[in-house]
Formats: C-alpha cells, sequence, structure tokens
C-alpha cells in the first residue's frame, strides 16, 4: 500500500493551558513498578492480523476525510501526556465522572474519536477482548503519519485501558499556545523527553490546522496595535490576519505550514522563516537558543527529523502510570460488569 496520499488539514495538538505543576513528582516520566510490559508483536499470537486491520481502517477514514490523520495523530500526545498512554481520553463523561474530552486543551479541538470506535469494532469482530483502546490509539498514530508521506516504525504493545480519566489532570498539564520555549522545555522535561524529543514531537504540525482562536491573542492583544510581532514574518502576518480579523470566527482555520497535506519538514523551513502559526511553535525558533538549534537542523535534515520523531514517539508512548487497568470493550465506557461493582468507585462505572 502506498505511503503517500494527499493530506489533511486538521486542528491537531494545539495547546491551551499553561499551568504546569512543575513541583509535583513526574507523573509517568519512567515505567512504575507492575506498569505493563511493552514490546514489539504483542498480538502476534492472540490477535496476528491486528496491525494490519487497524491500518485499513486508518486508510479508509482518512479516504472519507482527510482531516482524520491530524486528528488520530493527536490523541497519542493528549492521552499519554496524562496519567500515561491508557486511553483515558476516549472515555465518555459519566454522571460521577468528568472526564478529559471537555478539559481546556481537547474541547472544540480533539476529533475523530469515531474512528477509534470503527477500529475498536473491527478488532472486536477479529479477536474479541484482546487489543486494548490504548494500543489503538498508538499504532493509528503510527499510521497516520506513515500514510501521510512520513516514517513508519515498530510500536510496543500491551497496554492496558484506564479505568477512569481526569479532566482536572489535563486541565493542569496541557500547555497554552501561547506558551514560551522555556515553559515547553520544563513540561517536557518533566516526562524524561529531551529538548530534541520537544522540538521532533513539535514536528508533528507539518500535517494539519490550527483554529484561529489559537492564534487570536498572539495577532491582536499581545502588541500594541501597529505595532511589528518581533518573531512573524509581516507578509505571514497580513495574510493571517485576513483569515482570522480580531472579531472573526475563531473555529476557522489555517495550515499549521505551507503544506499542511503532507508529513515532511516544512514546517522547520517555515519557522525559521518567521512563519510559524502559533506562537508555542515559532517560539522554539526564536525564543531559545537550544530550540532554536534544533530547528534548523531539521529544517536542512528531513531523514534526521524523521528519525528523531520516531524516537520521541516511541519514548511518549512508554508513558505509563502503573494504575490498574482492563482491556475496554467500549473504548468510551468502562467494563463496569467485568468488576465486582463494590470493587468499583461509582465515578468508574459508564451510564
Amino acid at each position: 500500500m502506498s505511503q503517500f496520499l494527499p493530506f489533511l488539514p486538521s486542528s491537531m495538538f494545539s495547546f491551551l493551558l499553561l499551568l504546569l505543576p512543575l513541583l509535583s513528582p513526574p507523573a509517568a516520566a519512567m515505567p512504575p513498578p507492575g506498569a505493563a510490559q511493552l514490546r514489539p508483536g504483542f498480538y502476534a499470537e492472540t490477535c496476528p492480523e491486528a496491525e494490519r486491520i487497524l491500518r485499513g481502517v486508518m486508510w479508509r477514514a482518512m479516504l472519507r476525510e482527510p482531516r482524520s490523520a491530524a486528528s488520530v495523530m493527536r490523541l497519542q500526545f493528549h492521552d499519554c501526556f496524562v496519567n500515561g498512554c491508557d486511553g483515558s481520553v476516549l472515555l465518555d463523561d459519566t454522571p460521577t465522572m468528568r472526564g478529559e474530552k471537555l478539559a481546556l486543551s481537547n474541547i472544540n479541538s480533539l476529533r475523530s474519536f469515531e474512528v477509534i470506535d470503527e477500529a475498536k469494532a473491527a478488532l472486536e469482530r477479529a479477536c474479541p477482548g484482546v487489543v486494548s483502546c490504548a494500543d489503538i490509539v498508538v499504532i493509528a498514530a503510527r499510521d497516520a503519519v506513515s500514510l501521510s508521506g512520513g516514517p513508519d516504525w515498530e510500536v510496543k504493545l500491551g497496554r492496558l485501558d484506564s479505568l477512569w480519566a481526569s479532566q482536572e489532570d489535563a486541565d493542569s498539564i496541557m500547555p497554552s499556545p501561547r506558551a514560551n520555549a522555556t515553559s515547553l522545555i520544563q513540561l517536557f522535561r518533566r516526562f524524561n523527553l529531551s529538548i530534541v524529543d520537544l522540538v521532533a514531537l513539535s514536528g508533528s504540525h507539518s500535517i494539519g490546522d490550527g483554529r484561529c482562536f489559537s492564534v487570536n491573542f498572539r495577532l491582536h492583544h499581545q502588541y500594541a496595535p501597529g505595532t511589528p510581532i518581533p518573531d512573524m514574518d509581516p507578509a505571514f502576518r497580513r495574510r493571517i490576519e485576513l483569515l482570522c480579523p480580531d472579531d472573526g470566527d475563531g473555529n476557522v482555520t489555517a495550515g499549521l505550514d505551507a503544506t499542511p497535506f503532507r508529513f515532511d519538514n516544512q514546517y522547520f523551513k517555515d519557522l525559521v522563516g518567521l512563519r510559524g502559526f502559533l506562537n508555542s511553535d515559532e517560539t522554539l525558533f526564536s525564543g531559545d537558543r537550544q530550540t532554536r538549534e534544533v530547528v534548523e537542523r531539521f529544517s536542512d535534515d528531513q531523514a534526521g527529523f524523521f528519525s528523531a520523531f520516531v524516537e520521541g514517539m516511541v519514548k511518549m508512548g512508554d508513558l505509563q502510570s502503573g494504575r490498574p487497568g482492563e482491556v475496554r470493550r467500549n473504548c468510551r465506557m468502562v467494563n463496569a460488569h467485568s468488576h465486582p461493582r463494590s470493587q468499583l468507585p461509582s465515578s468508574l462505572l459508564a451510564a
């Protein structure tokens, strides 16, 4: 199957809340005792066609809705950074649990949950109760990248699905589109991710769109009216201001780089040219010497970017909380009847 498909505007990996509890212990920086032992080929005996089935689902979803690739890829970031890669971002709210879908970093931003639902249904037909939703997210994110013309890689599998989600945790961890390089470095360091990992994983913005809502403050309120924006090319600013006027629709979108349909290193070329859409992107070039050096390197070396991106995705996929889990039958709710109800808090039981 070709790895190249004309691609895909999407709102992805947008940042929304800059509250980093940096003095708290790193919740998922290292696999804790009792964490799942992840490995490639985890389903080789129990569901040998799992990855092939999932790639087919991802391919069909992208044909129906080109934005699916970037949207699905974003799910791994938003899942793994909040208490590890445990599928918690997929859980719907219940009367007693506020899930992560309505967190400030996710509401009106995360999409394509139906693609994960489709993948789960296909796997339940092939091998019921075997493949976790958390693993589906990681496999689908890989496929979204490779089917966009980006790198392919072997994923480690064997995660369990969380029994709960936390809107509060999502709100306290995910940063804002106004974030600067210093705060982003601190956030990634909290999860044992390096400056190279930060810059490479930010390259996920090689595909997809950003909303005017996320750039409005930078365009219209961060500096006095009529004054230059120091880290934004004037011609690029004029074009974005036409698309995103101060009183305009915040849900209008624009490409996060000049080739939003294809996974490549154009994102870094645009940052060097001061054409980064989000402040949290452009700050990687303009806000810190260490990140700037990596941006410049990746702008000249697409193969190097691809290699670092794969390494970063694998490291991020290793984040675990070590909390109890299961293999959900439905990615949107816990398997209430697979546990004695007396052992589960009411907040974990789907309505």
